[in-house]
């Protein structure tokens, strides 16, 4: 790319805020020109303003910046917004309405019949709903997944498409992190599990069934739509003590009869939407099986790929349904920062940002 573009942080001082600053401050395509936060945080400098907590060092030119509000700007043609969902939804439709391309993290436009829900490697032709033209000009919002759903769904596309799936059972057991920062009290976390994450096991029961939905173009200039598949899934959701890394244990019935070699090659050459495009975020492989009996573990396995891969192990026959397996994927890189990013650079290489 000849220039950078230039782009906003709503919710820069927060969990996923600070991680999008530690791997914006280098990216190749974006430049981070306004970091904004909430009227307290605004005036200013985003070191005073951040309670940086990332092991990774704060970027120099990220904390002389002075923290600005989230009012729009029309100097960034794009935004990403990690706000609370409180905020999220009043400031977003702000900076669509303002012509802006908002990628946001949060929940708020998730099932949005208008809004594309879009994990890159496996539905990146959703994004065809921002042809819809629902907010002036080039302004859009295009929004990632729960970190939960994200890791379910990459393990599940591959099977979705080679053997079909009749019904989905996953149980999580998710870290501390995505509770955000300050998060759960450790009194509530050392020597516990607290098996209730509000509004998590929704989550992880319908958005995935927008995502593997197909696209439907509308016809003689009618807006375009999602149909969702229809697949039953149950979801349990635990939170944990660990720092970073959401595991799920999946078991699922499978449309027809599949060998075991099959469904580990089926991940194994997964490579999805994303595959020829040269995205910067994009991990060589989106997906890692590992035949060790007893991985994948978040404090070994959560940084392949530089957190974007999601790992696999332990697949073998269940006595309810067909098949079992383990998943982990990093919750505030690939469930959150990073795959955000990627999914902007997939707009961006697609031609939806102006």
């Amino acid at each position: 790319m000849i220039s950078k573009i230039p782009v906003a942080i709503l919710g820069s001082t927060g969990a996923v805020g600070q991680r999008l600053v530690s791997l914006l401050f280098d990216h190749p395509w974006f430049e981070p020109v306004l970091l904004c936060a909430s009227e307290r945080s605004a005036g200013r400098s985003y070191a005073e303003a951040a309670d940086w907590f990332l092991p990774e060092t704060l970027p120099a030119k990220a904390a002389a910046m002075t923290v600005a509000g989230c009012t729009p700007d029309l100097r960034v043609p794009l935004v990403f917004s990690a706000l609370d969902a409180d905020a999220a939804a009043k400031a977003e439709a702000e900076w669509a309405r303002a012509g802006i391309l908002v990628v946001s993290n949060t929940r708020c436009y998730r099932m949005d019949a208008t809004v594309p829900l879009v994990i890159p490697e496996v539905n990146g032709d959703h994004l065809a709903l921002l042809r819809n033209r629902v907010w002036p000009g080039r302004g859009g919002i295009v929004t990632n997944p729960n970190c939960s759903t994200i890791g379910l769904v990459l393990a599940l596309k591959p099977l979705f498409d080679a053997f079909g799936i009749q019904a989905v059972q996953a149980v999580t057991m998710q870290a501390a992190s995505g509770a955000g920062y300050p998060g759960v009290p450790a009194i509530d976390l050392i020597d516990n599990i607290v098996p209730y994450i509000g509004g998590e096991e929704d989550k992880l029961e319908t958005e995935p069934l927008k995502i593997l939905g197909r696209y439907q173009a509308g016809a003689s200039g009618e807006p375009g739509s999602i149909q969702p598949a229809s697949l039953p899934i149950s979801a349990s959701c635990y939170r944990v003590p660990v720092l970073d890394g959401h595991s799920l244990a999946v078991s699922l019935r499978l449309g027809r009869k599949a060998k075991p070699e099959d469904i580990i090659a089926a991940w194994q050459e997964f490579r999805g939407q994303t595959a020829g495009l040269d995205l910067p975020s994009a991990p060589q492989r989106p997906l890692l099986y590992l035949s060790a009996p007893n991985r994948p573990q978040p404090r070994l396995d959560r940084l392949t790929g530089g957190g974007m891969t999601v790992c696999i192990g332990r697949l073998r026959p269940c006595p309810v349904l067909d098949w079992k397996f383990a998943v982990l994927s990093h919750n505030t890189i690939r469930g959150a920062a990073g795959g955000t990013i990627l999914l902007a650079e997939l707009c961006v290489r697609q031609g939806y940002l102006k």
